[in-house]
């Protein structure tokens, strides 16, 4: 089904302004279906240009500015999907904006390591960047209605949000997950390593998976794959940068207090995450349903968060006590704390040493039935 997404009207409005758009998200994020939809309406004036094309790839690898125009032609809008894979990408984008100006150009990439380091320097001021995540709460209800949301979440919560899963039968969402990870997921890092199988990125994966919603430790996950924890950092650091998972960083200014250097990783997709562990069983029957459900809301607070353009930093809390605290986000001036509980007969205190420390903030428990008026936007 093809569901608009939120982030294609701020595309829109960013357009001709002298500033190439740069469109990151993991592969099977739909990033090529929106830039087409962009594309649309721009009729005959707008060019689509694969660059895993290999004819594509070349012509674009030269800084002979008339062949470039040549190689473009006289289009308006030009996407060029997979940026990534073309050489010194950055500075052809700069030689472009700089020499036609009215050229508008939308580069995506799911590799944003590899297309950030490249376009960073050179296009300094010359760019406006959006990452596409997969299907959020508030697409999806646009799209449909609540009723509709309403009787997805277990759902969401087995096989997640891609949008070529999203609305499949069990059985085919499962083996399209299985093509995502298998196929897809991980093309650009290994490319970019040189490896050959997917297997030790699997590995750690799977382990990062087992560690849904508890303190990561690289030294246990490299005894685990046998590596090193600094192998190991390099590798989550590139799953991070391909938008496979994300981190939250403890926050802490009370080292007396608080732990100082926690770091808790989560998945950009629940489907992937449980297809990783190969569990894709009913809510009832699991026990790790708690750390699910944190994932859940933190990735649809951040799907929020850039509906809304609401710019913030965001943490989990740990006393050396033990104490907790979910989710924080900071922003205002002012902390917001959150507990995810995905029963709402579960009825979190605020610690007692996060009061003593940060008096000012707010808390608000996130469970099943209230939902709603954390992670969807009214749009």
């Amino acid at each position: 089904m093809k569901i608009v997404r939120s982030i294609q009207n701020q595309i829109e409005n960013a357009l001709f302004k002298e500033k190439v758009i740069i469109l990151y998200g993991a592969r099977r994020t739909g990033k090529t279906t929106l830039v087409k939809s962009v594309l649309e309406k721009f009729g005959s004036d707008g060019k689509y240009i694969n660059c895993e094309s290999l004819v594509n790839k070349q012509a674009l690898e030269t800084t002979h500015i008339e062949n470039l125009k040549t190689f473009l032609g006289d289009y308006k809008l030009i996407v060029l999907d997979e940026a990534q894979t073309v050489d010194r990408i950055g500075h052809v984008l700069k030689l472009l904006i700089d020499t036609y100006p009215d050229m508008q150009i939308i580069a995506t990439g799911s590799s944003s390591f590899d297309l950030a380091n490249q376009i960073g320097e050179p296009l300094v001021g010359r760019s406006r960047t959006f990452v596409l995540y997969p299907l959020s709460l508030t697409e999806i209800k646009n799209h449909r209605d609540m009723l509709y949301v309403e009787s997805n979440i277990d759902r969401l919560l087995r096989f997640g949000s891609m949008p070529s899963v999203f609305g499949e039968s069990e059985d085919e969402s499962i083996d399209e997950l299985d093509q995502i990870t298998t196929n897809y997921l991980y093309k650009d890092i290994l490319a970019f390593e040189g490896m050959k199988s997917p297997s030790f990125l699997i590995s750690i994966l799977q382990a990062l998976a087992l560690q849904l919603g508890n303190e990561v430790s690289l030294r246990e996950i490299g005894q685990l794959v046998s590596a090193s924890h600094n192998t190991v950092a390099r590798y989550i650091d590139l799953l991070e940068k391909t938008h496979v998972i994300f981190s939250l960083n403890s926050l802490s200014r009370n080292p007396r207090n608080e732990i100082k250097r926690g770091k808790k990783i989560y998945f950009y997709d629940i489907g992937v995450r449980n297809t990783l562990i190969q569990n894709h069983n009913p809510l009832g029957v699991r026990t790790d349903t708690g750390a699910l459900w944190e994932n859940f809301c933190i990735l649809e607070m951040m799907k929020s968060a850039q509906i809304t353009r609401r710019k913030y930093n965001h943490y989990f809390w740990r006393s050396n006590s033990q104490q907790e605290v979910d989710y924080i986000q900071e922003y205002g001036g002012n902390l917001h704390a959150y507990e995810f509980k995905l029963n709402p007969k579960k009825k979190p205190i605020v610690p007692s040493q996060f009061k003593e420390l940060y008096p000012e903030h707010d808390f608000a428990t996130v469970n099943r039935e209230n939902y709603w008026k954390y992670l969807i936007v009214d749009t």
